[in-house]
């Protein structure tokens, strides 16, 4: 149905719409780059809403759902990445998102060996993007601070 559609480019456009008016009331006392803390989730409101004004201007003809096994390893997903926000602080930057990695690659048939040879990878990957390159400071986890760091 295409109202299927209509529903979700409407709730994607209204969570972009919230997204953006919070970005816009983030503040710093002090200067840490030009554009501030609120870039990245103005790019991420714009992304989720100009996919949510094509799915509302032309919805599918007859949209499917995805099968049981679809819709549970998508409940997983969902459930892992509010697991990743709940462990980031305590567990580091670093250990956290090699463990999301790692569950996110069995999720979608990933072998184990596999599965931890890309959670390492993209952990070290974003570390250097976001800690290195961009100069973002990434929590390091209480857990390590027990070791002296």
């Amino acid at each position: 149905m295409k109202r299927d559609d209509r529903i979700a480019g409407a709730a994607g456009l209204a969570g972009a719409l919230a997204v953006g008016v919070e970005a816009l009331s983030f503040r710093v006392d002090f200067l840490t780059d030009p554009l501030g803390p609120k870039a990245l989730p103005l790019f991420a409101a714009a992304l989720l809403g100009a996919g949510s004004l094509v799915v509302l201007a032309r919805p599918e003809a007859n949209p499917g759902w995805p099968a049981a096994g679809g819709r549970t390893r998508l409940a997983a997903a969902v459930a892992s990445f509010l697991a990743y926000a709940a462990l980031l602080f305590p567990l580091g930057f670093f250990l956290a998102t090699g463990l999301e990695g790692v569950v996110l690659s069995r999720l979608f048939g990933g072998k184990l060996t596999h599965s931890a040879l890309a959670g390492v990878a993209i952990s070290a990957a974003l570390f250097v993007v976001f800690g290195w390159a961009l100069g973002i400071a990434l929590p390091m986890g209480a857990v390590w601070q027990r070791f002296g760091g």
